[in-house]
This record gives structure tokens, sequence and C-alpha cells, in this order.
């Protein structure tokens, strides 16, 4: 049985979507406060607050999860969130508060340690839908130009060092200049923030949003990911396309994000990090 733990945004409606069409046994732990009910209403489920671990635990082993996949967004808690809860007060002491307060990365390492110590083993989500992984190349008719190109390799470097730091996956560079770099509010944020601002300013073709896994990025959860919503947040941002990590990054349902590229007019590309 696959547990699929649900946080916020379309991804998970399309995840259980595709178990269920292809007769994958899973049940859906959705957190409270960040899954969307519609999405999943078609799901054997049960709901849990983001602290609740003892709670989480049992609705897990009572539905027979041996296998536990995690999607969906979900932001960093208050701590106040996991009182009184002893699961989880347990894990911090076990996670350490240098994790707690560090990056997202570090402590998503932290907690899968946690998780499969509870005799739960965490797969990626690729694991079980490999066709999710994004491969090289382009999707839609659209391909980037020579400068596109030049904004692409200087945009998988600003990620990186995003990256690095452990607070995003992504950046906008346009013409040479870096517009953003993504935060702990994520590519959507980042993405209307831009939209707010007045691109009438900016001459010349718009600029290229890069997505690439951290530096030592654990591979089980939280990949850099996009979806025809990001695609249509770019167009919306004024931006001439997207650029992913091939083999790092997810692309969610990948006809409607061809479609929503070919519709705004933009490219969406694969790239191997090493030829950017």
């Amino acid at each position: 049985m696959l547990g699929i733990i649900a946080g916020g945004g379309p991804f998970p409606g399309y995840v259980i979507g595709q178990c269920a069409a292809r007769g994958i046994p899973h049940f859906v732990l959705a957190l409270k406060g960040f899954a969307d009910p519609d999405l999943l209403k078609n799901a054997p489920q049960g709901w849990a607050r983001l602290g609740a671990g003892g709670r989480a635990l049992r609705l897990l082993r009572q539905a027979g999860v041996r296998e536990l996949t995690m999607i969906g967004s979900v932001w960093r808690p208050n701590l106040l969130q996991f009182w009184p809860d002893p699961v989880i007060l347990g894990a911090m002491v076990r996670i350490g508060w240098r994790a707690l307060f560090g990056g997202d990365d570090a402590l998503i390492k932290a907690v899968i340690g946690v998780i499969e110590a509870k005799g739960f083993h965490v797969v990626p989500i690729e694991a079980v839908l490999p066709e999710l992984l994004a491969t090289e190349g382009s999707y839609g008719r659209i391909a980037p130009d020579a400068a596109a190109e030049r904004d692409i390799a200087h945009g998988f470097e600003i990620a990186r060092e995003v990256g690095r730091a452990d607070v995003g996956q992504g950046a906008v560079v346009e013409q040479g200049v870096v517009l953003a770099r993504e935060d702990a509010s994520g590519t959507d944020a980042m993405l209307a923030r831009l939209a707010g601002q007045d691109k009438h300013e900016r001459k010349g073709p718009g600029g290229v949003l890069v997505k690439a896994a951290k530096p030592d990025q654990q591979r089980k959860v939280d990949l850099p990911t996009i979806g025809a919503g990001t695609v249509e947040a770019a167009a919306a941002a004024g931006l001439r396309g997207i650029a992913i990590e091939a083999g790092s990054a997810l692309v969610v349902d990948r006809d409607r994000v061809v479609a929503a590229a070919n519709e705004a007019g933009l490219f969406v590309v694969g790239v191997r990090a090493d030829e950017p």
C-alpha cells in the first residue's frame, strides 16, 4: 500500500488520479490547512494537522501503508503547531534544533530519517510515476534562441547559489540581469511579484525562469516541480520561457504543460545541468 502525504497545490490531485487509473493501491494522508479537499474527495483518506505525528502514524498503519511519498506544497511550520504531540517532540530531539532552524532541505532530510525509523520506506514520486521526471529537450513547439540560452546558463548558476543557501530552487534571468531569486515563499510567489511589477520598464525579450535541484539535494522529496500553472504564471510575469533540470526536476501532466506553453507562446525546455 502506497501512502501519499498530500500538501497544497494541484500536484496531489494529479498523482492520486494517476494511481487510481493505474490500479495502484493508495491511501492519502491529507495535511489540514494545506491539502485541497476537492482534489482528494474520491481517494481513501485521513486528515491530520502538520504537528499531529501520533495521529498521522496511526492512520497510516491502520491503512496498511508500507511505502510513503510526499507531494504538494508545505510551508515551514510554527513550532507551536507541534505541541503537545509526543511523537513530534521526540522527533525534535532526534532531529536536533539546528535542522529545525536550518534550511528546508536540512529539515526534510531529518524528517525523512525520523519517518523511516518508524518503519516506513519513503520513496520519490518518480519511482511511482516515472514519466514525471523531466527529460532533456523542448516541451512544445517553441525552442530557446541563443540569447535565451545565455540567460538559461546564467540562471542555472544563480539557482545553484540559491540552492546552496538552502532557501530555494529557482531564479529568473532577463538579458543577463537577475530579476528574482526564489526564497522560502516558493516559485509561484516569486512569479507573482514579477507580475506585479511594471513590465513596460523592461525592453526586449522577456526573462527565463530556471529551476534546478539544490547542490546535495535529497531526492526523495521536494525536487523542483513545474506544471501548467507554472507556465501560466510565467506568462503573466512577462517571461519568454522556462528551463528545468533534466533528470532532477518534475513535470506534472506533460500534455497540459505542452498545451499551456504553446498557447502562451513560451518555451519549456529540459536542460542537463552539466550542459546548460
